[in-house]
């Protein structure tokens, strides 16, 4: 099983500290700090908030939600949850699963309403001793995905857990990797080589222990290069579908991005290596790559993190020289489309406008329509006939869609959490 090096932050006033006991900040933009994490190697990250109070709590939310769509690695919510609705809102910030304290006797009983209410896969613990996971260890195995923050370790299952010692400065971490249950490793030792993970991955690998990397089944020798050893390649947005950017790589370029899983280009101009988003931060993350019939041109599709074009663009193909008027289409663009009309209209208001109707009358107003949209699409449903459901639920997501852009919630948001269910 491979094994996983997991970066422990700590959320504490709209910064990171260096622990629970210690204030020490060292970053006051958690969401490029843990941008950085991903990109340096962390496979995934738990996240503690240090929050105290409702407000502070809100405010640590939305750090966590710019957190969570600035990676593309899980981020495991953990600290400050004492009720099911804190469950529920990590979840809705982007958290992959939500971590139970053990140390506190009251989360025996939210562990059982929260891995009924959303699903045992989205809930796990941490403890600092075995004792805490051997005394539930019966409700543990009925409401939770059987994941442990143990310490420094990180621990899948409950049969071997029994014979785990806890991480200590002496501890030989190869024989703790050797135990099958133990799938991550977390605390200062990953903390403190945060700039370069791939290192210790290299280090863990050299010593036998099988660490999490790409496998990519074709090799640079494979492919066909241009009388400048270059290869041209495609990036496109794994979503929307939508071409970002042409740019080339050399071979070194190409073993950085199988490597490390961020799109890494060969700059002609410059004649060196560029990494997409170590200026700007719109890192992209590889999904798959794929190589043509003939194997001179590669298509990269990636999670692009901000905007692909330096001009502030999503893609860098924005100049349309010929249109028939007859436009391709795919269901999530169309969604896209329509919701960045009604945000245009929200930011700049056009007289007459529908849209602009339900704005200025309010939520109550918004919430009504979304209801008779409902209704109406019941009524619809009866009839035989197709047609007036299709124009009834039409109808329905155009107002949802007001409702969205009122709240502040995208089309990413939604996809991306019913992707996580």
């Amino acid at each position: 099983m491979e094994k996983s090096l997991i970066a422990c932050v700590y959320l504490k006033n709209d910064k990171l500290v260096k622990g629970f006991s210690n204030d020490t900040v060292i970053s006051d933009d958690p969401a490029a700090y843990c941008t950085r994490l991903s990109v340096n190697g962390a496979d995934s990250i738990i996240l503690f908030d240090l929050s105290k109070g409702d407000d502070e709590h809100e405010a640590a939310l939305l750090n966590i939600r710019k957190i969570t769509s600035s990676t593309d690695i899980d981020v495991y919510g953990a600290g400050n949850v004492n009720r099911l609705e804190d469950v529920k809102k990590l979840l809705y910030a982007g958290c992959r699963k939500v971590a139970l304290n053990m140390a506190k006797s009251s989360n025996i009983e939210l562990i059982e309403e929260a891995g009924k209410r959303f699903s045992k896969d989205r809930i796990m613990t941490c403890a600092d001793s075995l004792e805490q996971i051997l005394d539930n260890l019966k409700v543990l195995k009925e409401n939770t995905s059987s994941s442990v923050l143990l310490g420094r370790l990180f621990v899948e299952g409950f049969d071997e857990i029994g014979v785990i010692p806890l991480l200590n400065d002496d501890t030989d971490i190869v024989s703790i990797f050797n135990k099958q249950c133990v799938i991550g490793l977390s605390g200062d030792i990953i903390n403190d080589r945060a700039d370069d993970l791939f290192a210790l991955k290299d280090e863990l690998e050299k010593a036998g222990v099988r660490v999490k990397r790409f496998d990519c089944s074709v090799k640079w020798a494979d492919l066909k290069t241009d009388q400048n050893g270059l290869i041209p390649v495609i990036c496109q947005d794994c979503m929307s579908q939508e071409v970002l950017m042409l740019a080339y790589m050399n071979e070194e370029a190409f073993d950085h991005t199988v490597r490390e899983g961020i799109m890494t280009y060969y700059s002609r101009s410059r004649k060196c290596l560029w990494k997409k988003g170590d200026t700007s931060g719109h890192y992209q993350f590889v999904r798959s790559l794929y190589f043509d019939c003939d194997n001179d041109t590669l298509l990269a599709r990636v999670v692009q993190i901000g905007n692909a074009c330096h001009t502030g663009a999503h893609s860098c193909f924005f100049n349309e020289a010929l249109s028939t008027g007859k436009k391709g289409y795919n269901p999530y663009s169309v969604l896209e489309d329509v919701m960045s009309i009604i945000l245009d209209r929200k930011e700049n208001p056009k007289e007459g406008s529908y849209t602009n109707y339900l704005f200025d009358k309010g939520i109550d107003k918004i919430l009504k329509k979304v209801g008779e949209e409902a209704t109406e699409i019941v009524i619809a449903a009866k009839n035989p006939e197709p047609e007036e459901s299709k124009y009834e639920i039409a109808d329905f997501l155009y107002h949802i869609m007001v409702l969205m852009a009122e709240k502040g919630i995208t089309w990413d948001d939604v996809m991306t959490e019913l992707a996580n269910r």
